[in-house]
């Protein structure tokens, strides 16, 4: 019995891999006859795993069922899966703070004590500091996802930075997550361009649109690609900036969704950023605390100096 338990649990594994298996594959693989393996996959069924008949050949892959069967993880995917959760519990995701709760109950119920004891040490040294940004409903998530992954145009109301309301119609293209907020990044319709979204800010149509053809993404950096798009394209005020500290010394105080930072050599770095206030703009940029010298826009440099004038004047 306990032979044919460590087979089970071996032939899970394999099938759990992106790939479809041929019955003699699977045979060599266990060091077994094909009858054996047919009797075993049978087995996995009767234990609710979702095991495919690939079509013309005898082969076989794990496919999605009615429910969720027991799943098999190693022993870094389980630390993994339990840090996912506790990460989750504090996220960014309306909602899902409890179900990640719970569902890390499950998980540490079941983990060995070697793996809790890991899971436990990694937890006690570690402090989250709550975002402070918007949450994002993961139904709107699973939504924009779901047309992403089927190639469906997605219809939403939108509410600018302004907090003006519209409707978009998009091709949408990905998701990405600075850590703080979420993104979509799509091809909107009505503007014949590409766009850039913050999800806290959509409130999907039902049901999605008809299918399209993806495009070539715009830029073969993504993340560049959004940093850009929300730390200048939506603002009055676009300002180049150079600074006198290194680009990673820079990095660790500027975030990506407040400015692109380009290396220009050992010692400096440009930044762009951008604000709707020359104030803000000014103030920002004197708090890092880095040399740094203002090249557009001339209103910025104008403002700045208005602004040492001023300064100088309260103080002599």
């Amino acid at each position: 019995m306990l032979e044919t338990s460590a087979r089970l649990l071996r032939l899970l594994t394999l099938l759990q891999t992106p790939r479809d298996w041929t019955g003699t594959e699977l045979a060599e693989r266990l060091d077994v006859d094909v009858r054996t393996v047919r009797r075993d996959i049978d087995k996995l069924r009767t234990l609710g795993y979702p095991v495919d008949a690939t079509p013309g050949v005898a082969g076989y892959r794990l496919g999605a069922g009615a429910k969720l069967p027991p799943l098999l993880l190693d022993d870094d995917e389980a630390v993994a899966v339990a840090l996912g959760l506790r990460t989750a519990a504090g996220g960014t995701i309306a909602g899902i703070e409890d179900s990640s709760l719970r569902a890390l109950a499950k998980l540490e119920q079941v983990l060995p004590s070697r793996l809790r004891y890991r899971v436990g040490m990694l937890q006690a040294a570690t402090v989250t500091v709550p975002s402070g940004g918007p949450t994002v409903d993961p139904d709107t998530l699973t939504t924009v996802a779901g047309a992403i992954r089927d190639s469906h145009r997605l219809r939403f109301d939108y509410r600018g930075h302004d907090g003006v309301a519209s409707l978009r119609t998009t091709e949408p293209h990905r998701l990405a997550h600075t850590g703080r907020r979420w993104y979509l990044i799509g091809w909107d319709i009505d503007r014949d361009d590409w766009r850039t979204y913050r999800v806290d800010r959509m409130h999907p149509r039902m049901p999605t649109g008809p299918r399209f053809t993806p495009r070539e993404a715009p830029d073969t950096d993504l993340s560049g690609y959004l940093s850009r798009g929300v730390t200048t394209a939506p603002y009055r005020y676009t300002a180049r900036i150079t600074l006198g500290v290194p680009a990673e010394v820079a990095a660790e105080r500027i975030a990506p969704t407040v400015g692109v930072i380009e290396a220009l050599d050992t010692e400096s770095c440009l930044l762009r950023t951008g604000a709707n206030s020359l104030d803000e703009l000014a103030i920002y940029v004197a708090t890092f605390g880095f040399p740094f010298r203002v090249h557009e826009p001339p209103e910025l440099v104008a403002h700045i100096r208005t602004l040492a004038a001023r300064l100088g004047v309260a103080v002599d």
